[in-house]
């Protein structure tokens, strides 16, 4: 069992360098459009709910794998300036760094496409990397971008030791292994996400909510359902649901949004604060991360988020 006095959070997942496209408007099936501006920002959901986490001042170390490249170079050394403990990266010889192309309109919207890289490759050394730091840590986030044998296995690993695992299931992977449920504290899904793991369309707040109660059933603790503009929507185990409106900002860029969202979560939750609270500080994250261009250079500071709360009580 870990000592939930710590406040120190792991994330076992994917480091992409992301190649933005900034366009006009997101181009339809085998149309070519001209693009404004070409943008390399560091990214991949695990680095970027890493960093969402240390700015927001909690203890957090990233567990993964990169290409010995200058991509994977670039990406450690952002890591580590944004205060994210990088000593269980490792640097991989025999394949490059994960990339993400994305296209980003004036509206805000995108389009990514993932090539994992080295993140396709990450497996048992990493996993033993990963549970050697365990009793050390009171939550572990994860995402899908890195092999689903490797998601399983970590949540298993912390869920044996007693730390709290967050499950953002993105880029979905529909149907998740029965026996992943119940391994899982809190799933994050957006709409999307929601309609392809429960089997039904997510269209608005309520199907939102019986897709999280469907998944609750499945033995998950909590499921929260992020629906952008819409807000969230959120069921639990016990049978609590709840609904909030999201903060009024305005977006230019959605990409990083779902990071900050669980970067703020669960830097509330290792606070010890309430679950809606908590929800509070991930929307208001998410919501001041559309405001900048970029994945983790749009990440808020824990005064950003604390700011834009005060404004709205």
């Amino acid at each position: 069992m870990s000592d939930q006095s710590n406040k120190y959070a792991i994330v076992f997942g994917s480091l992409n360098m992301d190649l933005v496209a900034t366009v006009p408007r997101l181009p339809l099936p085998g149309e070519t459009i001209l693009g404004d501006r070409l943008l390399t920002i560091p990214g991949g959901k695990g680095a970027n709910q890493a960093v969402a986490l240390a700015k927001l001042g909690v203890p957090t170390a990233i567990v993964g794998r990169v290409g010995a490249d200058s991509f994977g170079t670039a990406l450690c050394e952002q890591l580590a300036t944004a205060g994210v403990e990088i000593t269980a990266i490792a640097s991989d010889d025999s394949v490059a760094s994960g990339v993400a192309l994305i296209a980003v309109d004036t509206q805000g919207e995108n389009q990514i496409i993932v090539i994992p890289g080295a993140n396709g490759q990450v497996g048992q050394p990493d996993l033993d990397r990963l549970i050697s730091r365990l009793p050390q840590a009171n939550f572990l986030l994860l995402q899908l971008e890195i092999p689903l044998a490797a998601v399983g296995a970590a949540a298993q690993a912390a869920h044996q030791q007693g730390v709290q695992v967050v499950l953002d299931p993105a880029p979905v992977r529909a149907p998740l292994p029965l026996d992943l449920y119940p391994l899982v504290d809190i799933l994050t899904p957006n709409a999307i996400e929601a309609s392809q793991l429960a089997g039904f369309p997510v269209t608005d707040q309520k199907s939102a909510i019986a897709a999280a109660q469907t998944l609750c059933d499945r033995g998950v603790q909590t499921v929260i359902v992020t629906l952008g503009g819409a807000g969230i929507v959120w069921a639990t185990a016990a049978g609590t649901i709840g609904q909030l409106a999201a903060y009024p900002v305005t977006a230019i860029d959605t990409v990083a949004a779902g990071d900050a969202f669980n970067g703020g979560l669960v830097a509330a939750l290792v606070d010890g604060l309430p679950l809606e609270t908590a929800l509070r500080w991930g929307m208001a994250a998410g919501a001041l991360a559309t405001t900048q261009v970029g994945a983790q250079a749009s990440l808020p500071d824990r005064a950003a988020v604390q700011t834009l709360l005060d404004s709205v009580r």
